[in-house]
């Protein structure tokens, strides 16, 4: 197969959504971000062959934000630009689809990546008030419409939460939440083992902060700058984080906000390149995409996902998660990350859901998320998986490792993996 090549990257600060919409949108996160990392390339953005953006919950004025992007970013008229979504993935997933055309040759050089304003996720009308809307846009006299105020009720006015919407699995009824409690209850993970995970986290992003050229600072309309990931706690206090109540399940429920990822606004960039660019260019390479696996299990288990895409990734390669230097796992949910290394550690898990003859792990503890993840840094689903392959290159180039995995589990009940080797 022909090579793809990490020749940069970039993104945005992650901010954490507050209750209402951020400052930037989806396209907006993007497109500061991408042109910084344009900016500093050899060649023109209209040299590159495509651009490729994944993006769960784009804008309604956003359709095909890929392309939004593209045109946006000055790449001119010709150069191609689609958006891909497959939730949590899609960031990933975009990579996947530029490593594709480029092994087939049809692409030599492309912008890929995810976006995400999830605090821009829209507040939407009920059915019954859209019927009531549209009973009122047809009315043809001033008698209809008097009846019609009359049938106005103020249940008709209760909103609708696009987030909540999008974050419950329509086939199993079931919100993302509820599924890594089917995992804390599956592994008998404790609150206390949840809680110190996101501990954790926090103080893992705090210690190994993102460096400079790679997350690029973001101004909004009234002058601030952003220019850190404004979700990660530099005081988390132990006792604090036990009292949380459950998000989910409640009363009884583990998973609290504390625990679990956070609702988060953010975009990631890398780009890609064949050996025919990166010679023409005069490219430096960070590091190979090998390969990438996806699979698929029940919805209601979906926080495993993970580990169904890492052990047949790591067996064409003829490799064991020790082989590994890093690996990320996205921390949608502390259960879930905990459940992952406990299912690989399994013997009857393995052999029963994975085939092998062996448990799949342990992986060292330092060698996993070594930078903290989602739970600190937040999960603005259409850009983490491309934020997750940069954590490996970055980790990668600092602990002067060769290979690594970037993983995640994604809504639905599917599993991403991709296997990175720094370029020799």
């Amino acid at each position: 197969m022909r090579p793809v090549h990490v020749v940069d990257m970039a993104r945005t600060p992650f901010l954490k959504a507050r209750g209402r919409p951020g400052p930037f949108s989806a396209s907006d996160l993007a497109l500061q971000s991408g042109r910084a990392l344009l900016l500093r390339q050899p060649f023109l953005p209209r040299d590159l062959d495509e651009v490729i953006l994944g993006c769960a919950a784009p804008a309604p004025d956003e359709m095909n934000i890929g392309r939004i992007l593209a045109l946006r970013l000055g790449c001119g008229h010709k150069v191609p630009g689609w958006t891909v979504m497959r939730n949590c993935a899609s960031g990933m997933q975009a990579l996947d689809s530029a490593c594709s055309n480029i092994r087939l040759g049809r692409s030599h050089l492309v912008l890929a990546g995810g976006t995400e304003a999830l605090s821009r996720t829209p507040v939407l009308f009920s059915d019954r008030m859209v019927n009531w809307l549209s009973e009122w846009n047809t009315a043809c006299d001033l008698g209809q419409k008097s009846r019609l105020l009359f049938q106005l009720r103020p249940a008709h006015l209760k909103p609708v939460i696009g987030l909540l919407k999008g974050l419950t699995d329509p086939v199993v009824n079931l919100s993302m939440g509820q599924t890594a409690g089917n995992l804390a209850d599956m592994f008998r993970i404790s609150r206390k083992s949840m809680d110190d995970y996101a501990m954790q986290s926090h103080q893992r992003a705090l210690a190994f902060p993102p460096d400079a050229w790679m997350r690029i600072p973001l101004m909004s309309s009234d002058g601030r700058i952003h220019d850190t990931d404004d979700g990660v706690r530099k005081a988390l206090d132990p006792e604090k984080l036990a009292t949380l109540t459950p998000a989910f399940d409640k009363p009884y429920g583990q998973i609290t906000p504390g625990n679990s990822s956070q609702v988060t606004d953010g975009a990631a960039w890398l780009l890609l390149a064949s050996d025919e660019a990166v010679a023409r260019w005069d490219l430096k390479p960070l590091a190979s995409i090998l390969d990438v696996e996806w699979a698929a299990l029940d919805p209601a288990l979906m926080g495993l996902g993970p580990v169904l895409a890492i052990a047949p990734l790591l067996a064409r390669n003829g490799l064991t998660l020790m082989d590994l230097d890093t690996l990320e796992i996205n921390e949608a949910f502390a259960a879930q990350v905990l459940a992952c290394q406990e299912a690989w550690a399994d013997l009857d898990w393995c052999r029963e859901q994975l085939g092998l003859g062996a448990p799949l792990g342990p992986m060292p503890s330092d060698r996993l998320n070594p930078h903290g993840g989602a739970i600190a840094i937040g999960h603005p689903v259409g850009a983490t998986g491309a934020r997750l392959v940069m954590e490996v290159i970055r980790t990668l180039h600092a602990r002067g490792g060769r290979r690594g995995v970037a993983s995640l589990c994604i809504g639905g009940g599917q599993g991403g993996a991709m296997l990175l080797e720094v370029c020799a």
